[in-house]
């Protein structure tokens, strides 16, 4: 299986754990680099990639949410997603790169409708100050 595949799968155990953050921190690299929909400076390291995708996975992978289309090409993947947040329909994607054992290296997401990025915002900041 390859770097994507794999990664791909343990991304799917980790979103199907409602935010394990034990199986989160196995799978991200040390160097990885998270892109936020509304933070414009990537945040680097893997502490700041998890306390992202941490937050993201309680704000976003609550009820309601599905991946409704995978690519794979090699280790990249790109997943695309819906959900509702507060009555608003969220539409996104995860573009994820994974190194060859797995890894993520670099997650980037994109949201849209502009009303659906705004609630993200509000609902991703209140996570964020929540877990410190």
């Amino acid at each position: 299986m390859k770097g994507g595949e794999y990664g791909l799968a343990k991304w799917h155990e980790y979103m199907d754990s409602r935010g394990d953050l034990t199986l989160l921190g196995a799978m991200v690299d040390e160097d990885a680099v998270f892109h936020s929909p509304v933070v414009h400076t990537p945040q680097v390291g893997k502490a700041k990639v998890m306390a992202y995708l941490g937050a993201a996975s309680q704000v976003l992978g609550a009820e309601g949410f599905a991946y409704v289309r995978e690519l794979v090409d090699g280790n990249h993947v790109l997943l695309e997603f819906t959900n509702q947040l507060d009555g608003i329909h969220v539409n996104g994607i995860d573009l994820i790169e994974f190194d060859d054992a797995g890894k993520i290296k670099d997650f980037k997401a994109m949201v849209r409708p502009m009303k659906a990025m705004n609630k993200l915002w509000e609902l991703m900041a209140a996570q964020l100050e929540k877990a410190g």
